[in-house]
């Protein structure tokens, strides 16, 4: 039964969309906790408090969803089939292009949930998309989805890491997968492309110097020491994963939602540097960009002008 209902709810992650479906025994991550504790000693966590909280369930999503069984962990690609205007021109993110991923893959993972129970029963669960304090990255790379790079992200050998990580913990019992091996081996080019040396060892990232959180997470101004470094990256940056090897094999997404509205892809720098906040309201509906606010966004734009 565990075999046959492993593969139905693989099955159906595919119809889904989904890139890709792991799964692992829930249990505590033993083999995490010392280095993330680490990490936020060392202060590398920035303003991004909310990290430093329920490490416990982050730890162990038993405490999330008590009872649980079974971590599925599911990527979805992202890749543009087209990027947008970056010739002499503010960027941001190839993530935040479309709409914005939470909504996106939360409908899809509802119906997947929905799917397992309609086949298998009244089992108890909840679908997450970077919403609460899951190790993702940790249980994505022991359902045998990818390994963990240099750069911190989850790499897949076929598929780059373009891709979104998503979950479903439950209390079913299902067949589990194994991890893959890590394939960066001697390279460094993502450590040597950071402009900012946010990378300070294999797959430590410190945040206050990482153009991604500068940009978004971080409320404050942005600090002048790191203001010519930022790469013209207004929302997020991609220099990590740009010169990542593997993402030679990345292949476009097919996914409607994640196609940029015709006016976000006209905008070049004058229009960017006049930005109204009504246009920014229109422009970014439904985008993961409203994260970082109009405030946000043309704090960073006035940093790099």
């Amino acid at each position: 039964m565990k075999k046959k209902n492993t593969k139905f709810i693989k099955d159906e992650s595919k119809k889904l969309g989904f890139s890709s479906c792991g799964i692992s025994q829930a249990r505590f991550l033993s083999e995490e906790a010392d280095n993330f504790e680490n990490w936020l000693t060392k202060g590398y966590q920035g303003s991004m408090s909310y990290l430093e909280k329920n490490i416990d369930k982050r730890l162990d999503p038993r405490l999330l969803v008590p009872g649980s069984k079974s971590v599925i962990s599911l990527s979805y690609n992202y890749f543009p089939p087209k990027k947008l205007i970056d010739e002499n021109n503010f960027i941001i993110s190839k993530y935040a292009y479309g709409k914005d991923y939470h909504k996106v893959l939360k409908k899809k993972l509802k119906k997947l949930f929905a799917r397992i129970r309609e086949k298998m029963g009244e089992i108890e669960g909840r679908v997450f998309v970077d919403s609460a304090p899951i190790h993702e990255r940790a249980w994505a790379k022991l359902s045998g989805l990818g390994w963990v790079g240099k750069n911190s992200l989850l790499i897949n050998k076929n598929k780059g890491s373009y891709f979104f990580l998503a979950e479903i913990i439950c209390d079913l019992e299902l067949e589990y997968d194994e991890p893959v091996l890590n394939r960066c081996g001697s390279c460094t080019r993502c450590i040597d492309a950071c402009p900012t040396d946010a990378i300070t060892e294999a797959q430590v990232i410190d945040a206050n110097k990482c153009i991604s959180y500068l940009t978004i997470e971080n409320k404050e101004s942005i600090p002048e020491e790191l203001r010519g470094s930022l790469n013209d990256s207004i929302f997020g940056c991609d220099i990590c994963q740009d010169v990542c090897p593997w993402n030679k094999r990345s292949t476009p997404h097919n996914e409607k939602e994640f196609i940029p509205n015709k006016e976000l892809k006209k905008l070049k720098r004058k229009d960017w540097i006049e930005l109204t906040e009504e246009t920014f309201n229109k422009i970014f509906e439904g985008s993961a960009v409203k994260r970082t606010k109009y405030k946000g966004l043309t704090r960073n734009i006035k940093a790099l002008t």
